[in-house]
């Protein structure tokens, strides 16, 4: 008996001892390769947890000195609205809808480069707030905006050649007060300069330039009157967007948000894609961040003077049936960085759309892995080779 529980557990051990590839089965994120986690989605018909990504591959890893606008970024909305989340104003769950699993450093080491933060007037300070009609509520408050730009600035700090956007949805009417909250958090030191922005579609200073000036900081603001009270880019003089919520998930159509100019204006040198609902759902983003988003990738290059997206803005990014968000960012990287179908085709010199190597690969690095229950599965051909051996073995006792 003693030789069937040990064999039982030998088998259990070497089925899962090494990490799996994208798409294989898992019963935890330590079943996984670097930078995949284990997921499933149900939305989709998948209920058997699987190897799914959580960060897309760097595209300095495969070229760099490129102007700003000649990469895509994995963007986050409503990055601080963090499921779970308790307000910093009285310490109770925030109510309100959030779109985010994990805390901003979190989002960060997964290769999100790109922020949407909603900043309002609260509490004689400028908060973080999911909330309407340009008021916060102790019940829709999330935190002080220094806590989560003093995170960005840690992590600046700690990454020398990373940058970051962050694209203010702004409510705050007190004078300077986005000055003060940047400048409290030690982000001034970062900060790309609004002269130094395209006006009128020509490229932007390379990512090595930016480095070497360490202005590895680029905000937006919604607010044009900031730009010459604060020197905060005023968001739709230098980018498109398409429109968010449920009217911009419409299969076939990428229309602009209002206040964007039209989508094909060649006079922006930066294009943003919004592709979540009007009301998040933690359950449907597996889908949505799947083939879904993918396709109105597609779609929104067409509409927008075949540009490829500069940013990728989702809900729930770590959610999907596959690739995701990260395969998505991944593949509009390829475009712009060497004109092939994913970044992982790319090489340093090669002839632009010269592409060697196709398809996807899960990104080399260090993540925070997070528990995810699953259920036994191993490799087929391995476990049927290994119940034979515990039999034929019980037999010749």
């Amino acid at each position: 008996m003693n030789f069937y529980i040990s064999a039982l557990f030998l088998l259990l051990l070497f089925g899962y001892s090494t990490a799996r590839p994208q798409g294989e089965t898992c019963v935890s994120n330590d079943n996984c390769d670097s930078g995949l986690h284990c997921e499933t989605c149900v939305a989709n018909g998948n209920v058997r947890p699987r190897c799914t990504r959580i960060q897309p591959l760097s595209p300095f890893s495969r070229v760099n000195g490129l102007p700003f606008n000649r990469y895509s970024w994995l963007t986050t909305h409503n990055s601080f609205a963090r499921l779970g989340a308790r307000s910093a104003a009285n310490g109770r769950l925030v109510l309100t809808t959030t779109n985010q699993q994990d805390t901003i450093t979190d989002q960060l080491n997964d290769g999100v480069r790109g922020l949407m933060l909603d900043m309002y007037d609260f509490n004689n300070d400028v908060w973080l707030c999911h909330s309407f009609r340009g008021n916060c509520y102790n019940y829709t408050a999330f935190t002080p905006a220094t806590n989560v730009l003093t995170e960005v600035r840690v992590f600046l700090e700690a990454n020398p050649s990373e940058i970051i956007t962050v694209i203010i949805e702004d409510y705050v009417r007190s004078p300077n007060g986005l000055t003060r909250a940047f400048n409290a958090s030690g982000l001034m030191r970062f900060w790309f300069p609004v002269s130094r922005m395209p006006r009128n579609g020509q490229d932007w200073p390379t990512v090595d330039d930016m480095v070497q000036n360490n202005q590895r900081l680029v905000v937006f603001t919604s607010r044009a009157s900031k730009e010459s009270s604060e020197r905060i880019a005023y968001q739709w003089r230098y980018m498109v967007e398409n429109q968010y919520g449920d009217s911009g998930m419409r299969a076939g159509s990428c229309p602009n948000r209002s206040e964007s100019p039209a989508m094909n204006t060649t006079t922006r040198s930066l294009v943003l894609m919004n592709y979540f609902p009007s009301t998040p759902s933690l359950t449907q983003s597996c889908r949505h961040n799947s083939a879904p988003l993918i396709s109105m990738m597609n779609t929104c290059y067409e509409v927008a003077g075949r540009r490829w997206p500069n940013f990728i803005a989702v809900d729930y990014y770590r959610r999907s049936d596959g690739g995701g968000a990260p395969q998505a960012v991944d593949t509009a990287n390829g475009q712009l960085v060497c004109g092939c179908a994913n970044i992982a085709s790319c090489r340093e010199n090669m002839t632009f759309g010269a592409c060697e190597v196709a398809g996807d690969i899960a990104p080399s690095g260090e993540f925070n892995n997070q528990t995810s229950l699953g259920q036994f599965d191993s490799r087929p051909i391995r476990f049927q080779w290994l119940i034979g051996v515990f039999l034929m073995a019980g037999m010749s006792l």
